[in-house]
């Protein structure tokens, strides 16, 4: 979580709809499998170069691990370039801590506390697009035997919950020692929700100097460090904008903001596209999609983002119990990819019939159709195609 607004208390009011939609889904989903989608009325399979679909495959669906994993709530899936392993945030109560989780045979395992993790407030790791570091939040001290972090969010201060970024390296099957990255980039104490580009530049957000509003900045690496952070233009500081997911060639970003068209209290996903080294106006995915944390597979075939849940019914009765967890959109259309190319997709995303309705858990309506964008004054971003299933 972006920890800007406390989870689960904030959510509660955002995503009450959420809780109340996943219960009525659940009646449901033992006899509805998720939607299928017909590609083959979408692009025919015509790959040319000049051409582009945006489109999302099916609804958001519960990460397929999270039906067995412990009981709290998880965030920021990072995972490998394989896509074998996943670090995430899991809360219970205040504790905050990173784990990790291996996927073998299909499957994948219980997590267990990062090697770096455990002892501070650990939150947000973010994966290199290389795998060979990754960077998270903590309020862990500046120096040894000093007071944790102060934060700041939705106004308030939070003592203990401040955040500043920390690197570790990937050392042959393991991990080295968290690194504080410089004062530059970490210039206060309220310092969240990081994401790496492929050159290594640094997106992450902290409370507009004017208007205290989170605000999404970029440092940009060099050989020698980092220059100062930028304020990102989709802002100017009065929405709070937070939770940004990059593209490695920062081509387009996806992020939380609770501007037009979200409801007030709602955080929805917005996209934004460097064009002409601008951002373009960010516009609301395709159909709306409330959440937070986003976070792009390796491949950028999925997106996850973490959203609120009630636990199972019980007799009838729903469970008052409330925590995020991670959900998973497919998405196809970038770099290229047609129609043909979104089916393996499709299918990873369909749930067979006779699936447990476990599976299935989500407060979004099925869709009928794949959403597609053939607008071709915006099919170009820095040269490459535009990214999928998004309004452009």
């Amino acid at each position: 979580m972006s920890d800007k607004i406390p989870y689960p208390s904030y959510t509660r009011r955002w995503l009450s709809g959420l809780r109340y939609l996943t219960v009525a889904f659940l009646a449901l989903s033992s006899t509805a499998p998720a939607t299928a989608i017909d590609l083959t009325t979408v692009n025919s399979g015509n790959c040319s170069s000049d051409r582009s679909i945006l489109s999302a495959i099916g609804q958001p669906v519960l990460f397929a691990p999270e039906t067995s994993w412990p009981a709290g709530s998880d965030n920021s899936p990072a995972f490998t370039p394989d896509g074998q392993t996943v670090f995430f945030t899991h809360s219970v109560g205040a504790a905050r801590k990173i784990m990790v989780s291996h996927q073998r045979n299909g499957a994948w395992s219980l997590p267990e506390v990062a090697d770096f993790s455990g002892i501070w407030r650990d939150i947000e790791p973010a994966m290199a697009p290389d795998g060979s570091y990754l960077v998270f939040i903590s309020n862990r001290p500046l120096v040894a035997g000093g007071d944790t972090l102060t934060g700041f969010w939705a106004g308030a201060s939070r003592p203990g919950a401040g955040g500043n970024i920390w690197r570790v390296n990937r050392e042959g099957d393991g991990w080295g020692k968290p690194v504080r990255l410089p004062d530059i980039v970490n210039s206060n104490s309220a310092i969240y929700s990081p994401a790496i580009a492929r050159d290594g530049s640094i997106y992450f957000n902290q409370p507009d100097p004017v208007t205290r509003k989170s605000h999404i900045y970029r440092a940009q690496a060099t050989p020698n460090g980092f220059m100062a952070p930028k304020a990102l233009s989709i802002s100017d500081g009065t929405i709070g904008d937070f939770d940004a997911a990059v593209a490695p060639d920062e081509s387009f970003i996806v992020f939380s903001s609770g501007r037009a068209p979200a409801k007030d209290q709602q955080a929805l996903l917005f996209v934004s596209y460097s064009q002409d080294g601008h951002w373009t106006l960010p516009r609301a995915l395709e159909p709306a999609v409330e959440g937070l944390e986003a976070r792009f597979s390796p491949d950028l075939r999925t997106l996850y983002f973490s959203a609120e849940v009630r636990s199972a019914t019980t007799g009838g009765i729903a469970d008052s119990t409330v925590a995020s967890r991670i959900f998973q959109l497919a998405i196809c259309g970038f770099s290229g990819h047609c129609a043909k190319d979104c089916e393996p997709v499709h299918r990873r995303a369909s749930s067979p019939a006779g699936e447990p309705s476990s599976m299935l858990t989500s407060a979004y309506v099925p869709s009928s159709r794949c959403w597609s964008e053939s607008r071709q004054s915006q099919r170009k971003v820095s040269g490459k195609t535009a990214p999928p299933c998004f309004s452009e």
